[in-house]
């Protein structure tokens, strides 16, 4: 049966009406939780958790029981308050709930789903073992709509504490599924590799790297595996069946260049130099700040070396030298700007925080020193989180600063009544008490910004220190084979018939 989903926050949820959960029924028309759906499209997080906390109390209110703590169903559209919270990276309020019902009287099918999500949210926070031991209290009814992704999640646990063999076995039930036949086929390959079962890894890579399909999703999964097996190939010294499956990677996908770096080497292996400045003249035509391009810019000239074409390597590896040191003087004005806190203030740039694609907002912003390599630094899972962090503690400074500036006129506002209030004097004490858990609530969350904005700094000036110390390895060698390259070509020209 086709599962209907509701996606929010980038995060696809199967609706209750599919799944077959008697889940609390929210009238359609509630203001509340219409209203947290509403926000939750648009990926405004707090207004979507805080309508949905208001929306829960008016339906379960203190001492009323909840009979399935998990879910909420509005109209035809189901989910689940943990959610809402995992994807604002409240992880510790949603492990605690989760963690709640588990422990509770629910119903089996509802505790194991809790241990499903709270499982889930220890893998994302890497706390592998802690995931096992969720994972392992699973047993006996498991919702039919979470059953596949139950798992595969007991899959990549088992994965991230070493135990492969028993991935292995999940995987390969889950390759014959329609929503996981991809991601298990190439983990698969993965987990067999990982156990010792070095040809049938490689042999399930292959199969990953031709699985049907023409979506994102398919094409990655075919991309990445042949890239991997290209690779594992050329360490296992198989060039020639390597450079096939590296060639089958797409030139415009996001593992190319490692591809097309990959290729060039594994015709270099087979000491063909001319094939192997085909993909290298290809690589060397794009970004710089790639690492692969950069490796290119090597190889180009040492093909036509091992060519003898000594003259035309001196050239490119001249060539290459300058690009380098020109790289690294963009570097070092990059950290220079990170450190005077330019990088901070292009993360936030009002046109990243219109929509729920701020990540893909980035390519659009100017280059500049503090901007160059932003997009690399994203690559990264923590800095995505971080960054994610960054940009919430200030939209909740804007938050707290407008709720002070409204409590100002809510003051006013009593203050013109006070004559036609009986109880004017306790509006006044509650807006005391609010004002102060603003401000204190402002103070903390200034602290926790400052904090935030200092570690993503830090991780950005140790990326690009990384790049530096490699990018300087890169320089020592082209100037060690621009000399080579030049003395050859002196040699080549001084002997009877020059060189050309």
């Amino acid at each position: 049966m086709m599962r209907k989903y509701i996606c929010l926050f980038g995060l696809c949820l199967p609706s209750l009406a599919s799944a077959g959960v008697d889940a609390p029924r929210i009238d359609e028309k509630d203001l509340y939780f219409g209203e947290a759906l509403y926000y939750a499209y648009q990926g405004k997080h707090v207004d979507a958790i805080t309508r949905l906390d208001i929306g829960a109390e008016r339906v379960y209110p203190p001492g009323k029981n909840n009979p399935d703590p998990l879910h909420f169903k509005s109209g035809n559209a189901g989910f689940t308050a943990g959610d809402f919270e995992i994807s604002y990276r409240m992880y510790r309020r949603a492990e605690r709930a989760y963690k709640a019902i588990s422990e509770s009287s629910a119903d089996q099918s509802v505790r194991n789903e809790a241990l499903y999500r709270l499982a889930r949210v220890y893998l994302q926070q890497n706390e592998p073992q802690n995931a096992l031991q969720s994972i392992e209290k699973i047993a006996g009814k498991i919702p039919d709509d979470i059953r596949e992704d139950v798992l595969f999640l007991r899959a990549q646990i088992y994965m991230a504490n070493g135990k492969f063999a028993d991935a292995a076995k999940i995987l390969r039930e889950l390759q014959s599924t329609d929503s996981y036949k991809g991601f298990a086929a190439y983990n698969l390959g993965v987990a067999l590799i990982k156990s010792g079962q070095e040809q049938q890894g490689l042999d399930q890579l292959d199969k990953a790297g031709r699985i049907s399909g023409d979506d994102d999703v398919a094409l990655s999964i075919r991309d990445k595996a042949n890239l991997a097996l290209g690779y594992r190939l050329m360490d296992a010294k198989q060039p020639e069946l390597a450079r096939q499956y590296l060639d089958r990677v797409r030139l415009s996908g996001p593992f190319s260049n490692k591809a097309l770096l990959g290729s060039g080497w594994a015709e270099a292996a087979l000491d063909r130099f001319e094939s192997a400045l085909a993909p290298w003249s290809v690589l060397v035509k794009r970004s710089v700040t790639d690492t692969s391009v950069q490796e290119s810019m090597l190889g180009v000239p040492y093909a036509y070396a091992r060519l003898n074409l000594p003259g035309k390597a001196a050239l490119l590896y001249g060539k290459a030298l300058d690009g380098f040191v020109q790289e690294l003087t963009r570097l070092d004005a990059s950290i220079r700007s990170v450190r005077e806190g330019k990088f901070l203030q292009a993360l936030l740039r009002q046109e990243l925080k219109q929509g729920r694609d701020w990540i893909a907002r980035l390519r659009a912003l100017p280059e500049t020193p503090e901007t160059r390599y932003l997009l690399e630094l994203m690559a990264s899972d923590d800095f995505q989180e971080s960054l994610r962090n960054y940009l919430d503690l200030d939209d909740l400074l804007n938050r707290l600063k407008s709720w002070d500036e409204n409590l100002n006129s809510y003051e006013e506002m009593i203050r013109q009544r006070r004559t036609a209030a009986q109880n004017s004097q306790g509006y006044d004490d509650q807006i005391r008490q609010l004002r102060n858990r603003v401000r204190d609530a402002r103070q903390k969350a200034g602290a926790l910004m400052i904090a935030q904005g200092k570690m993503i700094e830090t991780m950005a000036v140790n990326d690009l220190n990384r790049r530096r110390k490699h990018l300087q390895g890169y320089v020592a060698q082209a100037r060690f084979a621009l000399a080579e390259s030049y003395e050859r070509a002196s040699r080549m020209q001084a002997a009877p018939g020059g060189v050309k």
